[in-house]
């Protein structure tokens, strides 16, 4: 079936943009759904409040061009718990946008630098920030209701290829770089750096954390996949099985499984916790062999998105095919074409996908199917317990397996 075109955001082009420099690498929703953020190239960081945009999508079909007049922010303390009516906004970060991520705050989650008496920033309820990653190796850290910039994170060398917030609210960030290294920052430390994590052999592409922060996952070049303790930050695990780069990595929302995209053409689902892969989901029929699969094949998976009810996945490959994925069937249940696709995540509500393609957004709806008593009993049990957890209950076997993710 084909997927359901929701609506679409163009970005500006002039007579000698090409499409050098236009690339959108990243697209990414606030925690709480309240804004949308793309990275429209050149610079550029384009802001718009979600509900408004579905609304111009509803009101003036699926067409809406990015460049209309931006709406300046009032500037305004983010610590009054006063917000006005979201705005569209748009961020010049100085430097190539290579990745986005939102962070929200939890007051009750202290700084980890129990040292620190007192703080630049105090980063209340109503914080949202919006990280950015730039090709010259720094972060910058920009309050979403006022545009300003309140931190200039500088340790890297090399291009920040991701960025992912820790989902408990503690302002715990996580950078992947081409430098070979992942970065730990305490942004309620002022934005310190707490740790460097080191392993990969070669460039980092791509970091998530599970649901509850305990884990981290990071991918790159060499066929690495590695899962890190993020309370005693260190590795816990390598999981092979891919044949070339890994690009895009994300939890399940009960972190049961790990969904990795690569550039052999596949998409893997795992069982983080015991290393298991349970699901292959294939672009190229047949099947590659290592050696083609190792190379450049027309197929290379450039993102993958877990969807919000844990029974969807999507991917983007170079085949200029968006597919969605049930988690228990070897085809998609649903495609539609993009063309030079780099990156796609699922709304916070899990209602539309969105995808970046030359510095402009496209979204679509996503398939909507009645869960399974199993699925939202394995949903509810995996949001707290682990797979080795699970299999040492005093159950009978058939409900562990029922319990169990076992394709």
């Amino acid at each position: 079936a084909r997927s359901r075109t929701v609506g679409e955001l163009l970005a500006p082009t002039s007579p000698f943009d090409k499409k050098c420099g236009r690339e959108n690498w990243t697209v990414a929703f606030a925690p709480d759904g309240s804004y949308f953020a793309w990275s429209q190239g050149h610079r550029i960081v384009k802001l718009v409040p979600w509900a408004q945009c579905l609304n111009n999508f509803l009101l003036h079909g699926t067409k809406n061009a990015a460049d209309c007049p931006s709406t300046r922010l009032p500037r305004q303390s983010s610590d009054s718990g006063q917000k006005n009516k979201p705005c569209e906004h748009v961020i010049d970060c100085g430097d190539i946008v290579w990745s986005l991520a939102f962070g929200s705050s939890v007051p009750e989650k202290q700084s980890r630098c129990v040292n620190i008496e007192w703080h630049r920033f105090k980063f209340g309820q109503d914080q949202l920030l919006l990280a950015t990653g730039l090709n010259n190796g720094r972060i910058k850290i920009w309050d979403v209701y006022t545009g300003k910039l309140l931190l200039n994170l500088m340790d890297h060398t090399e291009v920040v290829r991701d960025l992912t917030f820790a989902p408990d609210g503690s302002l715990i960030l996580v950078s992947a770089s081409r430098d070979k290294t992942l970065r730990v920052w305490d942004l309620k430390d002022d934005g310190n750096m707490t740790k460097v994590l080191r392993g990969h052999p070669n460039w980092v592409y791509g970091c998530a954390f599970s649901p509850d922060s305990s884990l981290l996952c990071s991918v790159g070049a060499s066929k690495a996949v590695f899962l890190w303790d993020m309370d005693q930050y260190s590795m816990i695990r390598k999981l092979e099985g891919h044949h070339n780069d890994v690009v895009a990595c994300e939890f399940s929302p009960d972190g049961a499984l790990l969904a990795t995209a690569s550039y052999d053409t596949r998409v893997y689902v795992w069982d983080p916790h015991v290393g298991v892969m349970l699901m292959e989901f294939g672009h190229l029929f047949p099947p590659p062999t290592p050696i083609f699969a190792g190379g450049a094949n027309d197929r290379w998976v450039r993102s993958v998105s877990f969807s919000h009810d844990g029974l969807h996945i999507a991917s983007l490959a170079d085949d200029k095919m968006v597919r969605f994925w049930r988690i228990d069937e070897e085809h998609p249940v649903q495609v539609a074409p993009l063309n030079n696709g780099l990156c796609c995540t699922f709304s916070t509500d899990g209602s539309v996908l969105a995808a970046g393609q030359d510095g402009s957004v496209y979204f679509w709806a996503t398939p909507r199917q009645v869960s399974s008593l199993q699925h939202l009993c394995r949903m509810a049990i995996r949001r707290v317990m682990s797979t080795s957890q699970v299999k040492n209950l005093p159950i009978p076997s058939k409900v562990v397996e029922f319990l169990c993710y076992q394709f």
